[in-house]
């Protein structure tokens, strides 16, 4: 038996896409120990992934505080590792990879870069959408990737009854009309306008809801629809993915949400503008589509309302 070491930092919208990988990686590992280094953010949820031994936290510190890198590193070299499959692909983990293993190739420590196609540069590799790029390195590996072009992330699912008891939620829609403050170009202006279309076509058949973030709860006060809390907190990532699995319908700028959505099986659409493609990120399903368009403010709420399908 040996110890295996995964590296996913994040972002939320990567964790979602990565647990396939993961999956695949467990199984083709199946009397190995499996080691995961997430950061503070999915410390917690990961350590429900059925998947994984343990995980190990990685506060990110800069690569200048000694005191911490070194007790991170004895911490992973206790555990003798035997190879490491780097899901991050970062030059954080790239660094870490010269501490670990200086003189390392694919055959013990498996990124983008140890796994890229000799006939390819990173440029033109990186051109290919995430799960591709995910499937590749495995494969490379030796790893048999049943599961990485189709992640199923309902693992972070948790008991929600309660709060679904509480705003009476039944037949409900799921939007989220939020991103970050540094991404405004993902942002599609006309949500308000959009949940007043849904409730005449259906007749207020299904309650509209957000749940925002823990930093998105005020602005949740401009939009028009029912603000899901938990005791006047954001929902945490299990409760999120939840909500999102049961609902009806899921309408969402390119944000972790969305990419949640996709790979819960739910129904839903996403709305890019010209920041990337569905493609690049992998968030496409049999339930889940896209609508990509050059300029979110031109996209108009009847073309997202076509194509709502709640049958």
């Amino acid at each position: 038996m040996s110890n295996i070491l995964i590296i996913k930092h994040g972002s939320l919208g990567d964790i979602a896409q990565a647990c396939g990988a993961i999956q695949d990686i467990s199984e083709s590992h199946n009397n190995d120990q499996i080691y995961l280094l997430t950061t503070k953010p999915y410390f917690d949820l990961f350590k429900k992934n059925p998947y994984l031994t343990d995980v190990i936290l990685d506060k990110r510190l800069a690569r200048y505080n000694l005191i911490y890198l070194y007790f991170l590193m004895r911490k992973i070299k206790k555990l003798k590792i035997s190879k490491v499959y780097d899901l991050q692909n970062s030059s954080r983990t790239s660094f870490y990879k010269k501490i670990l293993f200086p003189n390392s190739n694919f055959n013990n420590w498996s990124s983008s870069e140890t796994t890229l196609p000799k006939n390819k540069t990173k440029e033109e590799f990186d051109k290919k959408s995430v799960l591709e790029r995910f499937d590749h390195q495995l494969q490379t590996s030796k790893i048999n990737t049943k599961h990485t072009m189709l992640p199923d992330f309902s693992w972070s699912c948790t008991d929600i009854s309660k709060i679904k008891s509480e705003y009476k939620l039944e037949k409900y829609i799921v939007l989220f009309p939020f991103c970050s403050p540094h991404l405004a170009q993902k942002k599609w202006p006309y949500y308000n306008e959009l949940i007043e279309k849904i409730k005449n076509k259906y007749n207020d058949q299904y309650k509209i809801v957000v749940a925002p973030g823990p930093d998105e709860i005020n602005e949740s006060k401009d939009i028009n629809a029912l603000c899901v809390l938990d005791n006047g907190k954001a929902l945490d990532i299990s409760q999120l993915s939840s909500l999102i699995k049961d609902s009806k319908f899921v309408i969402a700028n390119d944000t972790g949400p969305a990419h949640m959505a996709a790979h819960l099986g739910a129904k839903g659409l996403t709305l890019f503008g010209s920041h990337t493609t569905a493609y690049k990120v992998s968030i496409e399903r049999e339930n889940f589509k896209a609508i990509q368009v050059n300029d979110l403010v031109k996209l108009s709420t009847d073309k997202v309302l076509e194509k709502i399908n709640l049958n």
